[in-house]
């Protein structure tokens, strides 16, 4: 009998001087399928039989892929699956917040090996990259005592915190970390580390580690909705990160209220639905190191403040799902970021019924809104995603860059 399951994986192309794209295409259709023979890529792929042959040489000449034993289905001749090699290739990803810094190591295919965390000193980024460099060392001690060939297969160094990016800010001003964004940051990392490093926002990072182990896993459209001391939304548009002009793309924390009434000042989303806000109505300290413990309490013992503060946040974040999905129509909108499972649980729940969008359909798939990861290392974990789907992923610009030197 023939195995018929679907097979997830974007379309190589058989032209001349396409070669990179080809090979991302067969690692992440092994990322998303697990193990798939060479007829199964070929199919899948739309590549030719001896155009994977010739790939999987390479990929397993590269310690990027390995054959299993052969299976037989049916009555046809036996085939050869292929994996990934997880320790093929690794990455380090480094969360910068405002009074934390979490470092964390993955493999390529999303496991986390090696973590650790560290206060931040409050002084800002002259005292503070000192800390991050010494927990980036940590980390690569730790992960070269598990993998005697990490340092050899380190693909780079992802680096995120908050954004928008590039705008004047006082440098205390607490939204923007106007010090940090200041500091000549990557170059700093890029020399203490010798890696190559990219910047990104932390929804930006969230929904990366939604792509690559979460609930945007296989999807080529998703918008991740992340709450954290701001609000932001990473942008997963046709199976890439989308960044914008100057990596601000899904600052919807940002969009104003709507005008109300004469007099009423208008506020930005994050000022009123933010966790930000919520420790402000709750009289918690942001820095206090038991802060998720004390709003999982919260929510355990019904606290009325917690109440009161869902019930107006809801009716935020309904709208801002509604914007979301007028303007992306993507396959379904993932609620993420720092809140302890069951804030972000009732937060969903006041979130509904979602407002009339486009996105009701008979055809749906997906639910229009989902709960995505709710662990505060996930954008360290999506940082460290971030060089391995730049080195790996299917990407446009990989097509551009190999014809590009081909005709040069």
């Amino acid at each position: 009998m023939n195995d018929i399951r679907p097979i997830r994986a974007k379309s190589g192309t058989n032209q001349e001087g396409t070669s990179a794209h080809n090979r991302r295409v067969m690692i992440d259709a092994l990322r998303l399928n697990g193990s798939l023979s060479r007829a199964d890529l070929s199919r899948a792929t739309k590549l030719t039989k001896q155009t994977v042959s010739n790939i999987i040489e390479e990929l397993e000449g590269d310690g990027l892929v390995v054959s299993l034993s052969a299976v037989r289905k049916g009555r046809g001749q036996p085939s050869t699956p292929y994996r990934l090699v997880p320790e093929g290739a690794f990455a380090i990803g480094l969360q910068i917040d405002r009074y934390v810094t979490r470092a964390a190591a993955v493999n390529l295919v999303g496991t986390v090996l090696v973590r650790a965390e560290a206060n931040l000193p409050l002084d800002g980024p002259a005292r503070g990259v000192k800390v991050i460099l010494d927990l980036i060392e940590g980390v690569r001690k730790e992960l070269a005592v598990l993998s005697a060939q990490s340092e050899k297969r380190l693909v780079g160094l992802g680096v995120a915190m908050p954004g928008p990016f590039g705008l004047e800010a006082p440098e205390d001003d607490p939204w923007m970390m106007a010090a940090w964004q200041n500091f000549p940051l990557l170059e700093t990392l890029a020399a203490g580390t010798g890696l190559d490093v990219g910047l990104q926002n932390d929804a930006a990072a969230s929904a990366t580690a939604e792509r690559m182990v979460g609930a945007a896993h296989g999807l080529d459209n998703a918008v991740c909705l992340y709450l954290g001391y701001g609000i932001g939304a990473g942008l997963i548009l046709n199976g890439e990160l989308y960044a914008g002009a100057n990596g601000n793309a899904g600052e919807i924390g940002m969009v104003l209220s709507p005008p109300g009434s004469k007099g009423k000042e208008r506020q930005t989303l994050e000022h009123r639905a933010s966790f930000a806000s919520l420790y402000q109505h709750m009289g918690f300290d942001p820095a206090d190191p038991m802060l998720r413990q004390k709003l999982t309490v919260a929510v355990e013992t019904a606290d009325p403040l917690l109440r009161d503060w869902i019930e107006a946040a809801g009716v935020d974040l309904r709208w801002s799902v509604q914007i979301i999905e007028t303007i992306f129509d993507p396959e379904t909108v993932i609620l993420c970021g720092s809140a302890p499972e069951p804030l972000a649980r009732r937060l969903i729940e006041a979130m509904h019924p979602l407002l009339p969008s486009i996105a009701e359909r008979r055809t749906r798939r997906l639910p229009r809104l989902q709960l995505g990861m709710t662990d505060p290392w996930a954008v360290a974990l999506g940082a460290a995603a971030e060089p391995i789907s730049r080195a790996f992923d299917p990407r446009f610009s990989a097509i551009l860059k190999t014809r590009t030197n081909s005709l040069a």
